[in-house]
């Protein structure tokens, strides 16, 4: 891989990454919380228009975020900034994991009503995400850097 195209791929990591650091954030501190004053009477519609527009926002970023990882990691010169992208594509997984084995199996029970124990649940096992996530943003910077 040429050294241009190497930066111009890293940036498009940063980028996408930071995107879902700052993303995860604000569904931690805001978004998830607020779900518990959508009222039942409105969560399952609720709930339901959540999972078919928040599929849009988050997954075009994270496919681009998942992809560019694994390109840096086959393809990137060797040394520190590969190391903390095997250790970036690792936490991919964990997130990944923890998205579709469980926040997903949330939301779906979330959508056929609201139930307390659920939503408390999806809120505290989000910090996986959000810690994950995280982590990746200071990796990625961290590759930069290096």
């Amino acid at each position: 891989m040429s050294e241009s195209l190497f930066w111009a791929l890293l940036l498009v990591h940063l980028a996408a990454t930071w995107y879902m650091v700052g993303l995860i954030w604000f569904v931690q501190m805001v978004h998830y919380p607020l779900l518990a004053w959508v009222g039942e009477s409105a969560s399952v519609a609720y709930q339901r228009e959540h999972m078919r527009r928040t599929t849009w926002v988050v997954l075009p970023p994270m496919v681009v975020e998942a992809f560019s990882a694994l390109i840096l990691v086959l393809n990137g010169p060797l040394g520190w900034a590969n190391w903390m992208g095997v250790v970036g594509v690792g936490l991919l997984g964990v997130t990944w994991g923890s998205t579709f084995l469980i926040q997903v199996p949330c939301h779906e029970k979330l959508a056929q009503g609201f139930q307390w124990e659920m939503h408390a649940k999806l809120v505290k096992t989000n910090w996986i995400r959000t810690l994950g996530w995280s982590v990746r943003g200071l990796l990625a910077l961290g590759m930069v850097w290096a």
